[in-house]
């Protein structure tokens, strides 16, 4: 975190801001000021399209791209399958269970289907991740989101993955800009 901030402060040529500040309250800064953005731009796209372009593994993926971006979590692959594979996995697991037209867990409660739907979600998710090498966690919670019910449409999953897309892109042009080594898609071998 710190490369990138240092990075973008060299490159906008404002060095003394390390000097004049703790290197937390910069990276503090740093931190707060991305993910408002980042996530400020995917609410203001659910808000204009009607569509979910927010949802709740956003925020742990921003936190990935800015806070640790050399990390292998963090590169495009990962977060772009790792999410993919947790929104289909939870999909499939709503069919399976014959949830998808069901009200999702939060408003309609939990029932043995739900619970399955779940916990296969999770279970195809964490495997899956795990059998093709692209870990990252916040999938986890994509899944749960797709099989408790809140995204229950084929349509919405799409949208779901535009919004990582476009955060990624994001973390792509802040990390390179900051002069990182930000992977173009897979982790670097250096990590």
């Amino acid at each position: 975190m710190s490369e990138v901030l240092l990075g973008l402060a060299h490159r906008l040529r404002v060095p003394e801001l390390s000097k004049h500040h703790s290197s937390t309250t910069v990276l503090a800064a740093f931190s707060f000021i991305n993910g408002l953005i980042s996530i400020a731009l995917m609410a203001i796209a659910a808000l204009v399209t009607r569509a979910p372009f927010i949802f709740p593994s956003l925020g742990p993926t921003a936190f990935l791209l800015f806070y640790t971006p050399t990390a292998p979590p963090a590169c495009p692959r990962n977060t772009l399958c790792g999410h993919l594979i947790g929104a289909l996995a939870g999909w499939l697991s709503l069919v399976l269970f014959g949830l998808t037209a069901a009200p999702p867990a939060l408003t309609g409660g939990v029932d043995w289907a739900r619970v399955g739907a779940a916990g296969l979600s999770l279970a195809l998710t964490a495997g899956l991740m795990v059998i093709l090498r692209v870990p990252h966690p916040p999938a986890g919670a994509t899944t749960l989101i797709v099989s408790l019910g809140l995204m229950p449409h084929l349509w919405q999953i799409g949208v779901l993955m535009l919004a990582v897309l476009v955060l990624t892109m994001q973390g792509f042009v802040i990390n390179r800009l900051a002069g990182i080594d930000y992977p173009f898609w897979g982790p670097s071998r250096t990590t």
